[in-house]
């Protein structure tokens, strides 16, 4: 065989292998064109959270899932999981960064583990109003926090207004910081159980659904709550006492996992962020009256309600002013940033 058949050989070769990389879609700059989402592709997406479906944050997903299927004619469908049916609150988040679900709405006391700056929220007595909150998120909060989360590939859809926390217990009234002492109470993370112990109670840390059975059993006398969650898990059969402090507002986070968001075609992310924003701007006008319907209906379960007066609140803040300090300690720079939006007036 001459030197020049054997070239046109491998000539002929090459050109075969590159025709069937073609062929096959081999090519680089095509594959990614192929995989991206059309705006008529149909979509479902998994949604989940560990609030009873009767919670009004809960029907807020249920909201955001109907304008959403609506927005899109049907292409896009928000499948949920209440209840902790797929994930609890514990295991979600690492389930949104891995991509093991879509979505879901947890708490941030549930992130500041994954971003610590996400315990400001639950820094005792730093906000003093609803509108304050809404106001720190509009300020800069929302987006320095939701750049934090994008670094986990995670995307911040919806700031959702939970309302106030309170303490309940099954032991006796709390009145003073001075009555905590020798409680055992359930903290849903690191600074509301920092702020149990600073107030002389031992934090007890567990799932939200596991509450319930944990004070009828005596593992723990009680827990920091929110009225309207304290109302749809029952808290008032096994808890007698309710001291409504608003020491703590722990928003809730729908977050979406980022890779998810961007198979999505521009004009379907666009109709996730408009429906996001609209549930967002409803939650936030019923947070407070949410509340106090829930207070109310807890008195009417039997509940002994102390509301701490407003001159009284000077003594709540400085026995958990040491929270405020550890907050800093642990997330920096950005911590601070955070406390200077949220107490600019």
């Amino acid at each position: 065989m001459t030197m020049g058949s054997k070239m046109l050989k491998k000539m002929i070769a090459v050109t075969m292998v590159c025709a069937m990389a073609i062929t096959l879609g081999c090519g680089g700059g095509n594959s990614s064109k192929s995989t991206s989402a059309k705006e008529s592709d149909k979509v479902t997406l998994k949604l989940a959270h560990n609030l009873p479906a009767s919670h009004p944050l809960a029907k807020g997903a249920a909201t955001f899932a109907k304008k959403v299927q609506e927005k899109s004619m049907g292409n896009i469908t928000i499948t949920i999981y209440p209840s902790g049916q797929l994930y609890n609150d514990k295991s979600m988040n690492d389930a949104i960064m891995a991509g093991g679900i879509d979505m879901g709405l947890n708490t941030v006391g549930r992130w500041s583990s994954v971003i610590p700056a996400m315990e400001v929220f639950d820094v005792p007595f730093l906000f003093p109003s609803y509108a304050q909150v809404d106001k720190a998120i509009d300020g800069g909060l929302g987006a320095k926090l939701g750049a934090e989360l994008l670094k986990k590939g995670v995307r911040s859809l919806i700031w959702a207004d939970y309302g106030f926390v309170q303490f309940a217990n099954a032991k006796h009234a709390i009145t003073k910081p001075e009555d905590f002492a020798g409680l055992k109470l359930r903290g849903y993370g690191e600074m509301p159980s920092d702020t149990i112990k600073a107030l002389g109670a031992a934090p007890v840390t567990m799932g939200s659904g596991e509450v319930y059975m944990a004070i009828q059993r005596g593992v723990v006398d009680g827990l920091t709550s929110g009225t309207t969650a304290m109302f749809d898990r029952k808290i008032y059969e096994v808890a007698k006492y309710l001291t409504i402090t608003n020491h703590a507002y722990p928003e809730f986070i729908l977050a979406m996992n980022e890779k998810s968001f961007q198979k999505l075609s521009p004009a379907q992310q666009k109709i996730i962020t408009e429906a996001a924003k609209e549930v967002r701007d409803e939650l936030r006008k019923n947070a407070q009256t949410e509340d106090t319907v829930a207070l109310e209906k807890l008195k009417a379960k039997g509940m002994e309600v102390y509301v701490v007066p407003a001159n009284e609140i000077g003594q709540w803040q400085q026995a958990t002013k040491p929270c405020w300090d550890t907050f800093v300690k642990h997330s920096g720079k950005l911590g601070q940033e955070l406390i200077d939006i949220c107490t600019k007036k």
